[in-house]
């Protein structure tokens, strides 16, 4: 089973060499991996040619946007699965990889979803994001499970297609509630912590980040004609801490 893993980057000098080290200590070795750098001006490009026997395939040019460069992977991708790999993360393991590959030859399903790390700048990991208990359905109230921890079929892009760029940061949860929601693909909790990841994303934090994905929420699933109610994703944040307060 070949896993195809895509890094998307600009301007990555200063944390993309720990993610290339990551994918190339994973103990599996049926692995495509490929970097879409969006024609950094520091010394990205460097380091991409630094590790080329690391990398299998690589660009860098001008693109549309995160979710446009995370396209171009996908089209570059061959591997029966895809997953998604940031420039500033890693793999929570040397093993994740492998067990990925051995959960999917022993589960026939569309995707396999899983958990996340965060940690700081420092290293220090101050969250486990888990989706133990996410499933389809509370999409409609504004959840998505782990992004980065979801290994979807290289053959549900052909199907149902790619990232919709007309998001700014919300591309990622409109293609989710497509393919869970609206195409009902198969899917299993693998229990896999993937991805240690840097906190601080595109859409974590901050008050105008969370007025711009509630509309984008909406907009998704308005989109896949998914009904909602539009309360219940404005104040998602009381049903956050009501679900930390009964852990």
């Amino acid at each position: 089973m070949k896993i195809s893993i895509i890094t998307v980057c600009y301007n990555s000098a200063a944390t993309l060499e720990k993610t290339i080290f990551s994918v190339a200590n994973q103990k599996y070795d049926n692995i495509e991996y490929i970097i879409v750098d969006g024609n950094s001006k520091d010394k990205t490009i460097e380091i991409i040619k630094k590790h080329k026997d690391k990398v299998t395939k690589w660009i860098s040019e001008p693109d549309k946007g995160l979710y446009d460069a995370m396209n171009k992977g996908i089209q570059m991708a061959t591997g029966d699965l895809i997953g998604i790999l940031n420039s500033d993360d890693t793999f929570y393991s040397d093993l994740v990889l492998k067990e990925i590959a051995d959960f999917h030859a022993k589960n026939n399903v569309d995707a396999s979803v899983g958990n996340i790390v965060q940690h700081n700048a420092n290293g220090k990991i101050i969250r486990l994001y888990s989706a133990k208990r996410w499933m389809p359905e509370k999409l409609k109230i504004g959840f998505m499970p782990p992004h980065p921890a979801i290994f979807f079929k290289k053959e549900l892009f052909e199907k149902f297609g790619n990232y919709e760029l007309t998001f700014k940061i919300g591309a990622d949860y409109e293609l989710i509630t497509r393919f869970f929601l609206k195409h009902k693909i198969t899917w299993a909790y693998s229990g896999i912590i993937t991805t240690a990841m840097l906190v601080g994303g595109l859409s974590s934090s901050g008050s105008s980040s969370y007025k711009l994905i509630t509309k984008e929420i909406q907009r998704a699933l308005i989109m896949n004609q998914i009904s909602f109610s539009k309360y219940k994703i404005q104040f998602r944040f009381i049903w956050k801490i009501i679900g930390f307060i009964k852990k």
